[in-house]
């Protein structure tokens, strides 16, 4: 299966940033199905295509699916499924395109941030409904939508048409919105899933169509059939978008993108656990001015403002549509002039100095670091407790050694993480990092605890010297 991805913006080969993928190579990525590659068929000033080809192994698939519900028919080694776009081009795609899916973009973010002149092309796509199903659903997202049926067979016209189109999509729209937007439409026209769908994925849905799922007219249609048609799946994500309206990232409360499925006798998710550890923290320390450095759409800022005894509190993301969405949860707009000179919302990286960073009592890097690509840490180090040099720095981070307690996780927690570290690594890390810049370094775990693996996450507190 195929679908390519072209833009016109200039420098057109800006897309090779935005995807995180370079136009002169080719770059192969194994699925549990297959395996996805990308390249680059036309990489000019002008004019850049992307291209993903996913190559499936029918057998490993099949057997795959045969562990959850045995099918001993031919038919589950002879199907559409290696030529057909799919739920699991939509996988593959997220997974390859996580970065890009995020929205952000470490040296292009204002293109990142950007509506950008777009085409995409699948050449086969399966459309349960036909054409029209394929106008209803990408239509009122701003797309011209294209949707060719394929012949049965061009030998014989009589036949009519098969179940699928050749869809092109012209639109200026946000790249990450784009493939999100794939990623959840994909199973959508096919009305089938390749895996089997648990309570988890009512977020997955939410998460993917935070900014235009809510506003969709035909969001129901989208959630039934991306759902599965599970009734009780459908009306819970439903639900929770009417509550919500346009904002999908309070759907997501208190989870995080961060976040997987704890075990069934958790009261509290780990995420709550998580600001809750740090913001007891920053009260013992007697804080008064805080800033939380990488703080995405303002889960963590909206506990900080509630605190009165922080008497300035800033937020710095390098995703201008995080701090929008913040701003947005804060409800910046109706508060008064006294209580909003307290909160200062600015983008910026934290590989970069910036005079902004500075003169804060406490910091806060609350699953920030694993985002980091390892040669760029000694830059983050360097601005952060070199430069901007607050009194305490928090740092919380995922605990590899405790994946193991998740049942079904393989690899990292989320597809965006560069690394995970162990309890040795982060303490040899942070210990490290205390010595050169005149700090000592405190640990601390959060969750439940493993007699042999500690805790889901572990925090470290800098204290300057």
């Amino acid at each position: 299966m195929f679908l390519t991805l072209t833009t016109t913006h200039q420098p057109a080969t800006d897309l090779g940033y935005l995807l995180y993928k370079h136009p002169d190579r080719v770059q192969e990525f194994k699925q549990s199905f297959g395996t996805a590659t990308v390249f680059y068929p036309e990489a000019t000033d002008e004019r850049c295509t992307a291209a993903l080809l996913l190559e499936i192994d029918p057998v490993r698939l099949a057997r795959s699916a045969g562990r959850i519900t045995p099918d001993f028919s031919l038919a589950q080694y002879v199907n559409d499924r290696s030529y057909a776009a799919s739920s699991l081009l939509g996988v593959a795609l997220a997974d390859v395109f996580s970065t890009a899916r995020s929205g952000r973009c470490d040296t292009r973010q204002e293109v990142a941030d950007s509506a950008i002149p777009l085409e995409i092309v699948i050449p086969v796509l399966p459309c349960r409904g036909g054409p029209k199903t394929a106008h209803r659903i990408f239509e009122p997202l701003g797309w011209q939508v294209s949707a060719t049926p394929v012949a049965l067979d061009e030998r014989f016209p009589e036949w009519g048409a098969s179940r699928y189109v050749k869809l092109t999509l012209t639109g200026t729209v946000r790249l990450a919105d784009a493939l999100n937007q794939l990623h959840v439409l994909l199973p959508v026209m096919d009305e089938s899933k390749h895996y089997w769908q648990g309570t988890d994925e009512v977020d997955k849905l939410l998460r993917s169509g935070e900014g235009w799922l809510a506003r969709h007219p035909e969001r129901e249609l989208i959630a039934r059939r991306y759902l599965g048609r599970r009734s009780a799946l459908t009306r819970t994500a439903l639900t929770r978008l009417a509550e919500l309206g346009d904002d999908v990232e309070d759907a997501l409360e208190p989870a995080e993108e961060e976040e997987i499925a704890q075990p069934a006798e958790r009261r509290e998710s780990l995420n709550v656990q998580r600001h809750e550890a740090v913001l007891s923290t920053l009260l013992d320390l007697r804080a008064k001015s805080v800033i939380d450095l990488g703080c995405g759409p303002g889960q963590f800022l909206t506990k900080l403002v509630r605190e009165p005894s922080f008497t300035r509190v800033a937020g710095v993301d390098v995703s201008s549509r995080s701090l929008e969405i913040a701003a947005r949860r804060l409800r910046l707009d109706q508060l008064g002039e006294r209580q909003a000179s307290r909160i200062h919302l600015f983008q910026g990286a934290l590989t970069y100095e910036d005079a902004r960073l500075g003169g804060f009592d406490a910091a806060v890097l609350m699953e920030v670091v694993e985002h980091i690509d390892p040669p760029r840490l000694a830059a983050l180090e360097r601005v952060v407790f070199g430069t901007a040099r607050p009194g305490a720095v928090l740092v919380t981070t995922p605990n590899v050694e405790y994946n193991a307690n998740y049942e079904g996780l393989t690899g990292m927690r989320h597809p965006d993480h560069r690394f995970e570290w162990s309890r040795q690594e982060f303490e040899s890390w942070a210990g490290r990092v205390a010595a050169v810049h005149g700090y000592t370094a405190q640990f601390r775990g959060i969750g439940d605890v493993d007699p042999e693996r500690g805790t889901p996450t572990q925090m470290a507190v800098f204290l300057r010297d």
